[in-house]
C-alpha cells in the first residue's frame, strides 16, 4: 500500500503492506474469540481477518478499497484469489460518501497546519488530492483504479511544496465538484452485492471447519 502502490514512490518511501488472514472457523466457537486484526510482524505492516475486512470493504471504507485495488500483491493463496474477484461487489454510491467524508477530515487537519504553521504537511496535501482524483474516477467509470499514473509528476511537486497552498485549495475545489456531478451519473450501484460476499464468507468458514474436523480424526 502508500506511495508504492500510488506509484509515488520516491527513494526516501517506506513498505507499507497489508494482509488479510483466515482464522481457523473453529477458534470462533471459543469465548475468546481470534483478533479482528494483527499488527505486524515487520514495521509497516498490519493484517485484517477475513470477517472484518469485508465488512470495512462493505462499508466503503476508502483504505480498505484501496487495498482490495492495490496493484503490488506480495503473496496469495486460493482464498486471496477468489477475495479478488470479488472486488467489484464492494463497489457502490457508499463510496461517494465515505471518500468525501474522509477527504474533508483530511483538508480539516491541512488547513489547521497552515492556520498554526502558514502551511500544510504538502505530503498529506498531496495524497488528498490523489484520494480525490481516485474518488471522482472511481463514480466516473464504475472502477477503481489507486496508481496516479501521468499525475505522478504534478502529484510530486505538490509533496514539494512547489504549488502554493492557494492552488492547492482550487484543486481540491474543482476536484470535490466534479465527484459530486459524477455521483449523479455513476454507474455503480448504490449498495454493495452484500449477499454475494456474505456467501464467499460462509463457504470459505465451513471449508476451513471441514478442514479441522478432517483433521482430528
Amino acid at each position: 500500500m502508500g506511495s508504492r502502490a500510488f506509484g509515488l514512490a520516491t527513494d526516501g518511501s517506506d513498505t507499507d503492506v497489508r494482509g488479510v488472514f483466515l482464522a481457523p472457523t473453529a477458534l470462533f466457537w471459543r469465548f475468546e474469540k481470534p483478533p479482528t486484526h494483527v499488527e505486524g510482524p515487520a514495521p509497516e505492516q498490519f493484517s485484517w481477518e477475513l470477517e472484518r475486512f469485508c465488512s470495512l470493504a462493505l462499508r466503503a471504507n476508502p483504505n480498505i478499497l484501496e487495498c482490495l485495488h492495490s496493484p503490488l500483491v506480495e503473496h496469495v493463496d486460493d482464498t486471496g484469489r477468489e477475495l479478488l474477484s470479488l472486488r467489484g461487489a464492494f463497489l457502490s454510491l457508499r463510496a461517494h460518501d465515505t471518500f468525501a467524508r474522509y477527504a474533508l477530515g483530511q483538508r480539516k487537519k491541512l488547513e489547521a497546519d497552515v492556520r498554526t504553521h502558514g502551511a500544510p504537511r504538502w505530503k498529506h496535501a498531496m495524497h488528498l488530492l490523489r484520494l480525490l482524483t481516485s474518488a471522482r474516477d472511481l463514480l466516473r467509470t464504475g472502477s477503481l483504479t489507486i496508481g496516479v499514473g501521468e499525475q505522478r509528476e504534478p502529484l510530486l511537486a505538490v509533496k514539494r511544496g512547489e504549488v502554493s497552498w492557494e492552488e492547492v485549495e482550487r484543486r481540491m475545489v474543482r476536484l470535490a465538484t466534479e465527484t459530486d456531478e459524477a455521483a449523479a451519473h455513476s454507474p455503480l450501484p448504490p449498495e454493495p452485492d452484500h449477499a454475494r460476499v456474505e456467501d464467499f464468507l460462509v463457504r470459505v468458514r465451513r471449508a476451513s471447519a471441514l478442514r479441522d474436523s478432517a483433521g482430528s480424526h
